[in-house]
């Protein structure tokens, strides 16, 4: 194994400093610049093409066991920090030992489920690590719920145990009267909740090895995590996430974004999510690099973090780039040493506005999903763009766009039964072909839910026999190849860089008295990425706003709509479907609407009416939602 997790280890070891300390001591200017990288976009793909080529031939080369072959390589190299607590890579490597070590004495099998309830922090990384290296399986569990939404996350995981933050322990107590069992609770930190203490447990544990054979029991076809995702409707869906996926995800953006031992990752995006909890941190520690982790983002902390942990690589997602463009200059913006910023959802008007401000000098702009079996990434930098598949590429026919239409979007298909590819700049669904069982490349290892995941895929696409996952997602691809994302088909959308699934809100707000009838769509607000959370509702009688704010508290705040529209009746069209669609794109202006139309004012964290003037201060970017 010592050879063959260094595939991906390319760079050659620089004058790395072993100290844990930031580099806050250290004047505006006076930090040297990162190492530079000049490779064109082919060496950067054939670089990504042959490090998850080498990863995919040795099958116990899981991100546990290379973080272990790391720690042998980089030692006392800084890998994880926090203002919480800071690992090297050898104290990772313990800690995630000791997890392993809690996990074999709890008898937890391979492929069994351990749920994690946790904020952001280093430890967060070595509980799953520790877990999976001995075959069990991490539900991530999104920080923002609570009640039955957090309830039904546990159940469709099947957890038999689960690990609660002291800091969350409200939250997971408020979802325990909806559980019909109740998983086996292991406390981190002192917690008014029954269960023993997984912290105090691991503490006390000594620094002996994971005995053979259960240290090389992962293998990389062997699921590791569940990471949850907004389906078209209901409440959250759990996507197999696989070994060889993470080590993938893991390769391609180590190799296009060419991270070294000299870099270090800003990373403030939730931990329960693919790219804030294993992206951003596995990209750059494969390859002796470190991360610096955020509890969550704030604008007026962001820059003078950056400057202070000495972070040369930051992930986005759009919304945080248009926070920081907007914001006023604080004193350490122009002492960053950022040399690349990667994400997704970065809009063509932010991208250049965040860029030519604070002078970062290239974006990686990329599209994935969770459940995804395709991805693609921006490596030319592409003002507006996704991705673009390289030419050399384009053979193995990954991705299509169809046409759709209809009320239900579903693909069109022509006089020969098969779907009918989309010209160029001609909005399409974007799909990928599922292969072989041996490409893993073009796997979709789908959800807990086998019905779930069946509606995922489309057959018989462009000739008989052939399937392709369906992305839910709305893109055009320019005659030069690149593809450009439109949005999000169906029921979901996208606000605050969280999917926003319109059934679950509408389901919350028909249970509130006075509500007969509830619709959510998301609509479009000038200058912000995504679509804002909008219901259309009819009353039922006396509607009290106040009162339903107040029970809107149970929805994560990405999720709880910003206008209000209530009407006599909700339209339906001839198939009995709310009218969605035209109500999304009616908006919200007073001056057009005749219906009552209120919005969130956060000052007064109530509904007011949506005025004339609020709604000119909300188009002028006044009024920042």
């Amino acid at each position: 194994m010592a050879a063959a997790a260094r595939w991906c280890i390319g760079a050659a070891a620089t004058n790395k400093s072993n100290s844990l300390a930031p580099s806050g001591s250290k004047a505006p200017g006076d930090a040297a610049p990162p190492a530079s990288r000049g490779a064109t976009p082919a060496q950067a793909w054939i670089a990504a093409l042959a490090a998850v080529g080498a990863a995919s031939r040795d099958p116990v080369a899981t991100l546990p066991a290379i973080i272990a072959e790391a720690a042998t390589r980089f030692g006392e190299a800084p890998a994880l920090l926090s203002q919480r607590e800071s690992f090297s890579f050898r104290t990772l490597a313990d800690r995630l030992n000791r997890y392993a070590l809690w996990a074999l004495a709890q008898n937890i099998r391979p492929g069994e489920i351990v749920a994690l309830l946790m904020p952001n922090r280093p430890e967060y990384f070595a509980i799953w690590l520790g877990i999976t290296q001995i075959g069990g399986v991490v539900a991530l569990l999104n920080t923002n719920l609570g009640e039955r939404a957090l309830a039904h996350c546990i159940a469709v995981a099947a957890a038999r145990h689960i690990i609660v933050a002291d800091e969350l322990a409200g939250a997971y107590a408020s979802a325990l009267p909806y559980m019909a069992e109740a998983p086996i609770q292991w406390l981190h930190g002192a917690a008014d909740l029954p269960g023993e203490r997984i912290d105090e447990f691991v503490d006390a544990l000594g620094g002996a090895p994971v005995p053979w054979p259960h240290a090389s029991a992962a293998r990389q076809d062997d699921r590791a995590l569940c990471i949850y995702t907004s389906g078209t409707t209901g409440l959250p869906k759990a996507a197999h996430v696989s070994h060889r996926r993470i080590v993938a995800w893991s390769c391609w953006f180590a190799a296009l974004g060419e991270f070294g031992p000299d870099d270090r990752m800003y990373n403030c995006l939730p931990m329960y999510h693919s790219v804030g909890g294993v992206v951003a941190i596995a990209s750059a520690l494969i390859n002796g690099g470190s991360v610096f982790i955020a509890p969550r983002f704030s604008t007026r902390r962001f820059w003078r973090d950056v400057a202070h942990w000495d972070c040369t690589i930051f992930q986005y997602i759009g919304e945080l780039c248009r926070y920081l463009v907007n914001a006023p200059d604080e004193p350490a913006t122009g002492a960053h040493r950022l040399r690349l910023a990667c994400g997704n959802g970065l809009g063509a008007g932010v991208w250049t506005a965040f860029q030519n401000r604070f002078s970062v000098p290239r974006i990686l702009e990329f599209y994935a999903a969770t459940e995804s079996n395709f991805s693609l990434f921006n490596v030319e930098g592409k003002v507006g763009a996704i991705g673009r598949i390289p030419g050399f590429l384009r053979l193995r026919d990954s991705v299509a766009l169809v046409c759709v239409g209809g009320d239900d979007n579903r693909p069109e298909r022509g006089p020969d039964g098969f779907c009918i590819r989309c010209g160029v700049d001609q909005p399409g669904e974007a799909i990928g072909r599922i292969g072989e069982a041996s490409d893993p490349m073009s796997r979709f290892e789908g959800y807990t839910d086998a019905e779930a995941s069946e509606k995922k895929i489309l057959r018989d696409v462009f000739k008989p026999g052939d399937a392709w996952m369906r992305s839910g997602d709305l893109m055009r691809i320019d005659a030069e190849g690149f593809y450009y994302f439109i949005d999000r088909l169906g029921d979901t959308f996208r606000w605050k860089g969280e999917n926003v699934a319109a059934q679950e809100v509408a389901d919350v707000l028909c249970a509130c008295p006075g509500v007969a009838e509830a619709a959510v769509y998301g609509v479009s607000v000038p200058g912000a990425e995504g679509r804002a959370g909008m219901a259309w509702l009819s009353a039922s009688g006396p509607l009290d706003l106040a009162d339903l704010a107040l029970r809107l508290t149970v929805l994560p705040t990405y999720a709880r709509p910003l206008f209000i529209r209530i009407a006599r009746a909700l339209e339906v069209s001839a198939t009995f479907k709310h009218r969605k669609s035209e109500m999304a794109r009616q908006g919200y202006d007073p001056a057009t609407i005749g219906d009552a139309l209120y919005i969130y004012e956060k000052s007064e964290s109530a509904y007011v009416v949506l005025d004339r003037a609020r709604f000119a201060a909300i188009q002028s970017g006044v009024m920042i939602l």
